[in-house]
């Protein structure tokens, strides 16, 4: 049988003295992928409507990487003071890649990153800074605490009755956290499916759609020794 190719979106640099602008993606998202059977193709930030049609008539699933923060812009509010990093090129693209995957019904998971561009890019608003604007108990930042990226920082409880718990099985699960913006109001269209224990949206999907699934963490980095966050990608690989 011939293995489905899954798009992904990747993060990119501007150039510096001595240094070339790059694209790039960690390997962590691509070896989830490979091991859940599908074929991972990384889709570069391009401002260009066609090449967007010629990469999603080209992929069979679209997978949204973490990364920088979401341009306040992009949801029509002014920029917070403890914004971090942006990036106009992809957020167009993403934005732009959504919107016709969304319109053809592709299979698509938002990872970090990617669940906060979905929200989006579907109507919804982001916190531009969890600790300023939602203080919380949980540190969302884990690495900053020095818990490695694959471990996990806190639970999250899963909602019954939607495909993410049928998906993993259960009420509960483990999960990383290395995010300072999240959803606020969400998008119509968009049910959300787990918290954090403080209150935190951390998985949203939407129920109208083939496979439309996105997490506030990073289960490419915990999917080597933990089954339910396997499970994901392989439902979604599953799904093409």
């Amino acid at each position: 049988m011939t293995r489905k190719i899954v798009g992904i979106t990747c993060s990119s640099s501007a150039s510096s003295p001595g240094e070339n602008a790059r694209q790039y993606l960690n390997t962590t998202y691509v070896k989830a992928i490979l091991n859940a059977g599908g074929v991972p193709v990384i889709i570069p930030n391009i401002v260009d409507n066609e090449l967007v049609e010629s990469y999603i008539s080209s992929i069979d699933g679209l997978m949204l990487s973490g990364g920088v923060d979401v341009d306040p812009k992009c949801f029509g509010e002014e920029r917070h003071e403890r914004l971090g990093i942006v990036d106009a090129s992809r957020d167009s693209t993403e934005l732009a890649l959504l919107k016709r995957a969304l319109a053809v019904d592709m299979p698509i998971f938002g990872i970090c990153r990617g669940i906060q561009t979905l929200n989006v890019a579907l109507g919804g608003t982001l916190y531009q800074d969890l600790p300023d604007q939602a203080p919380s108990s949980i540190h969302h930042q884990q690495t900053e605490v020095k818990i490695p990226r694959d471990q996990f920082s806190h639970s999250i409880r899963i909602e019954g009755g939607t495909r993410l718990k049928t998906i993993v099985g259960r009420d509960e699960m483990g999960a990383n956290s290395m995010h300072h913006q999240a959803l606020k109001s969400v998008a119509p269209g968009l049910v959300v499916t787990a918290h954090a224990e403080d209150g935190v949206i951390e998985a949203v999907e939407g129920p109208n759609h083939r496979f439309l699934i996105a997490v506030q963490f990073h289960p490419e980095e915990t999917a080597p020794h933990d089954k339910y966050s396997r499970r994901l990608f392989e439902a979604f690989v599953g799904a093409l």
